[in-house]
């Protein structure tokens, strides 16, 4: 019984990616955003409930990378699709590069659930803090306060983006988990400092310090000795 709670909660982020889909293929990007956020947000709680309750098997293993599958690996290849589109001046067959995102979020799915070195940390970026990203665009596009519209939607921008978040996702580099064992500062400096300077970013400069503080969170886990 008790691994059901968990479960479900992973469901919930399943069903928020499912809404998210419906949305970005109506147009509604900034909607699709929000549920993004709601997935994410189930995505972390699912994890927090299975520790706690001490609730772990293989069907929830494998249920919790399906679910970020869609949310996390198709959802953020159609934003990156529509933006495309959106962005014009490209052939019409070159949009559908936004989906070499959903390919290495796939494969950083399955590396993750076979790699004995992630259990404490990540080797390579997550897919939701990649999705985060993606969806942070919509969000700087509908309140756009620092003039990045024509930014955002140049295709080649867009394009590069899809490539450099592609091989983060696959990269061999170790990021830190936001996995608090304690309360302690000694334990947890790295987290501390890391949330701290994201709540900053994001009071200040809203959305668009999304793609900032998952740049911040690479940063601070590369120099991450440093920190202790």
């Amino acid at each position: 019984m008790k691994n059901h709670l968990p479960n479900a909660v992973t469901c919930l982020n399943l069903f928020a990616g499912c809404l998210a889909l419906c949305n970005i293929f109506a147009g509604h990007l900034e909607t699709a955003a929000y549920l993004v956020g709601l997935a994410a947000a189930f995505d972390f709680a699912d994890g927090l409930l299975a520790r706690a309750l001490h609730a772990s098997s293989p069907i929830g293993k494998d249920l919790d990378s399906l679910a970020d599958m869609v949310s996390f690996g198709v959802v953020p290849g159609a934003i990156l699709f529509h933006l495309l589109q959106r962005g014009g001046g490209l052939p019409e067959w070159l949009p559908y590069a936004g989906f070499i995102v959903t390919v290495f979020s796939a494969l950083r799915l399955a590396k993750f659930n076979n790699d004995t070195r992630q259990n404490t940390s990540f080797i390579g970026l997550p897919t939701p803090a990649c999705t985060l990203v993606v969806a942070s665009l919509p969000l700087i596009l509908a309140h756009d306060t620092f003039g990045l519209t024509d930014l955002i939607l140049n295709p080649w921008v867009l394009l590069g983006l899809t490539a450099l978040l592609s091989g983060l996702l696959v990269a061999e580099i170790p990021l830190f988990a936001l996995k608090f064992k304690n309360l302690t500062w000694q334990d947890n400096s790295l987290r501390f400092i890391f949330l701290l300077l994201a709540v900053a970013l994001l009071v200040g400069l809203g959305a668009t310090a999304i793609p900032l503080i998952v740049l911040l969170y690479v940063g601070l886990s590369v120099v991450r000795p440093a920190y202790g």
